[in-house]
């Protein structure tokens, strides 16, 4: 058994993380001392590391949720199932990516656009292009 900063130290995590993973019930004290503390067992330690591999790969929240749920009763579930919903991950991901893509492109625009120079931003050529949508497209 763990207590919960005990729990934090060996996850690198605050102890703040854990309450908020229990608050979302994402993980349970395993039992509750006379004093209130928590403690947690070896399975809420691995219930966290799932918790932490899957945020480093980007999965949200709710995503993590689902993640448990099938891990939870896989007998219940396909690796097809478990593998579609990994690709519709992937296919956001990818979106965003387009996103930011588009993002770094316009930006690039308005820098190159700009000669910033010292003088006033009275005839700023980015806020001007701002100003004027047709601008960017340019």
């Amino acid at each position: 058994m763990y207590k919960i900063g005990e729990l934090a130290k060996i996850l690198s995590v605050s102890t703040d993380t854990l309450r908020y993973y229990e608050k979302h019930n994402l993980i349970s004290a395993t039992s509750r001392g006379s004093n209130g503390y928590r403690f947690y067992n070896h399975d809420v330690l691995q219930v966290m590391q799932f918790i932490i591999r899957a945020k480093s790969v980007g999965f949200s929240l709710n995503e993590i949720k689902e993640l448990l749920s099938i891990k939870v009763d896989k007998a219940s579930h396909s690796c097809a199932e478990v593998k579609s919903f990994t690709e519709g991950k992937l296919q956001q991901v990818n979106q965003k990516i387009a996103e930011l893509s588009c993002f770094k492109d316009s930006l690039q625009l308005l820098v190159n656009a700009c000669c910033g120079g010292e003088e006033q931003a009275t005839h700023c050529s980015i806020l001007s292009a701002l100003e004027n949508v047709d601008a960017i497209n340019q």
